[in-house]
């Protein structure tokens, strides 16, 4: 399959998935201006249709990564996901300025990192090939597919490091916490 049938049959599951559309819509309603629902919520939305599971797995949050450099403060995250838990209440959200991750990585991860400078470099930057992706739904109801890495890991179950931010040792980790294997056995992990 070419990249752009990828894309094609990546936009009819996210519309055929009422709770991925519900998502998107609220944090269309927010009005960023540079925005996606991406990594574990698109993984697992593609690979759970791969292995025809008719229930979504279980994602502990939705990550929603928007960009904006004019207002780095922490609380903005807070308020914005404060916003979403009142829209869909049922929904974990988890909402990261991509802008200002290089004020906190470091503490966090063990290693700094340069500032980020669009939404699409930080979508580019995340641990694997197959979970940098992201779905943006624009105002004319077009899902924007965002995927620096283009979609064939994604669509081929291949969980492959991306060593833009994540070393070998943190990338083994989180191979272990996330039993891809377990959870999607078409899935390959190199």
């Amino acid at each position: 399959m070419n990249e752009q049938a990828m894309r094609e049959l990546l936009r009819h599951m996210a519309r055929e998935a009422e709770w991925l559309m519900q998502a998107l819509r609220a944090v269309r309603d927010l009005a960023l201006p540079s925005w996606c629902i991406g990594a574990g919520a698109v993984r697992n939305l593609v690979w759970d249709n791969l292995h025809g599971y008719p229930t979504p797995s279980h994602l502990p949050d939705i990550d929603v990564a928007y960009f904006d450099a004019a207002n780095l403060r922490p609380e903005r995250d807070a308020e914005l996901q404060r916003r979403l838990q009142a829209a869909l209440p049922q929904v974990p959200w988890e909402v990261t300025n991509q802008a200002a991750v290089h004020h906190w990585f470091e503490a966090y991860f063990g290693h700094a990192v340069e500032p980020l400078p669009s939404l699409h470099a930080a979508v580019a930057s995340w641990p694997e090939y197959a979970t940098s992706v992201g779905l943006c739904l624009r105002a004319d109801d077009m899902i924007e597919v965002i995927a620096p890495h283009g979609l064939d890991d994604l669509f081929n179950c291949v969980v492959r490091r991306n060593p833009a931010r994540v070393s070998m040792e943190a990338y083994r980790q989180r191979v272990a916490q996330k039993r891809y294997a377990e959870r999607w056995p078409r899935v390959t992990v190199f």
